[in-house]
């Protein structure tokens, strides 16, 4: 009980690391991309910097699934990868189908897996609130200074 619980806990602060740096990074690369893209002044324009930060945070899952997913696999828990990965897919995303099931040792890894995607995804979702409320709001500042130009 107590190697599956150490496991655990190495891969939940793994994931949530890599989480981090992958969420400060695309927020970089938003910054950087956002003077010379200047989401606010069209829909067309919104609509790509969205699109551009949701396959980031895809990019940023699936990283952190296939850790699961490698672990599974070199621990023998499941007879291959695919079937490791439609394991750690489910679970991470909670969804739990239940057709696939970890052998009794090993299934507290899966449960916290999915505690750990729960929360993560939870996180990606305030992040791009977040982000998508930033931009809402400079774009009332770009309208408001469009205004004042044209009185």
């Amino acid at each position: 009980m107590i190697m599956p619980l150490l496991v655990s806990a190495v891969l939940m602060t793994l994931t949530v690391i890599i989480h981090m740096v992958g969420l400060i990074l695309l927020m970089g690369f938003l910054q950087a991309r956002s003077r010379r893209l200047r989401p606010f002044e069209s829909p067309v324009r919104q609509g790509i910097f969205i699109v551009t930060i949701m396959l980031g945070l895809v990019v940023i899952h699936a990283i952190e699934i296939w850790i699961y997913t490698v672990f599974y696999t070199a621990m023998g828990i499941f007879p291959d990868m695919g079937e490791s990965l439609y394991y750690s897919i489910s679970t991470f995303t909670t969804v739990g189908f239940g057709d696939v099931n970890i052998e009794s040792d090993w299934r507290i890894v899966g449960a916290l897996e999915s505690f750990n995607g729960f929360l993560l995804i939870g996180w990606s979702t305030a992040f791009l609130v977040a982000v998508i409320g930033r931009m809402r709001s400079m774009e009332m500042d770009w309208l408001d200074r469009l205004r004042e130009g044209i009185d």
